[in-house]
């Protein structure tokens, strides 16, 4: 293991006192400002969860359809899953990170 060794200087901690948070800027922020980036950090948790969607499904090889078939789930609920329209979960959102992690298994335990 490699060891660094660091000074801090105690001036410029005293600089830093806060940590890294701009309390000008926090005091400054709206309910609409809070808003707005909540609706900014869904739609980037549906891409997210629409790409790992889309990742799985093509790492197992398989068509949408084939996938909705296997899993037991229809062909509308994957593409909207794709598409970034709605997300998986409970034991969907399991059962993509079981294909994911072990496909194998998780397909033939599905047969």
């Amino acid at each position: 293991m490699k060891r660094m060794r660091v000074t801090i200087d105690s001036a410029s901690a005293a600089v830093q006192a806060g940590g890294r948070i701009d309390l000008v800027r926090v005091d400054a922020t709206t309910e609409k400002d809070i808003a707005a980036q909540k609706a900014v950090d869904e739609a980037e948790a549906m891409q997210d969860a629409a790409s790992f969607v889309r990742r799985v499904r093509k790492r197992l090889g398989l068509s949408q359809a084939v996938l909705a078939e296997r899993i037991g789930v229809s062909i509308e609920t994957i593409r909207n899953w794709e598409q970034g329209k709605r997300r998986p979960t409970g034991a969907a959102k399991a059962l993509l990170k079981v294909l994911d992690k072990a496909p194998e298994a998780a397909l033939a335990a599905l047969d």
